[in-house]
């Protein structure tokens, strides 16, 4: 699970998501393993995802839920992923299902519509996940320049 302050309005960051997964993959390109996302249920302020694994062996189920802050000008973002296979031990792959649709240009990802400048508060994995952000791809932004120039980057953890 996390919890991110994103320094935009709710609507906006529901807007970036729906962009993140619907422009996949030549519009937006998850950079973890070029996975793929798509949304599986969607209300005002939540958002149900699942996420097919680059080899296409593994699916995980996300939600985002999205709260309004002060003045309606940032929104407290809460996200849990989940693996639908038995994993004793994820690599982080679970917070950075997460973390790739939110993160921003200082992460080095590439948003669709709106910068959310996020800033996570905390992050709180099940047993034998983890949420380390060196288990990130090095250079997210290049990574999605080599696919949308028909270059793959060669595949990294799941």
């Amino acid at each position: 699970m996390v919890e991110v302050l994103a320094d935009q309005t709710c609507t906006n960051v529901m807007e970036e998501v729906r962009a993140r997964v619907d422009r996949q993959p030549l519009g937006w390109h998850d950079p973890h393993n070029n996975g793929t996302y798509w949304i599986t249920a969607q209300g005002k302020d939540e958002i149900e995802l699942q996420r097919l694994t680059g080899d296409k062996k593994y699916t995980d189920k996300m939600v985002l839920t999205l709260t309004e802050g002060g003045l309606g000008r940032t929104c407290l973002i809460n996200g849990c992923s989940e693996s639908q296979v038995l994993s004793i031990q994820d690599f982080s792959t679970n917070y950075c299902n997460l973390r790739m649709l939110y993160c921003g240009e200082a992460d080095g990802c590439k948003p669709v519509l709106h910068e959310l400048l996020p800033q996570e508060k905390w992050a709180q994995p099940t047993p034998g996940a983890g949420t380390d952000q060196a288990a990130m791809p090095d250079d997210m932004t290049s990574q999605r320049d080599e696919l949308l120039g028909n270059r793959l980057a060669a595949p990294r953890k799941s």
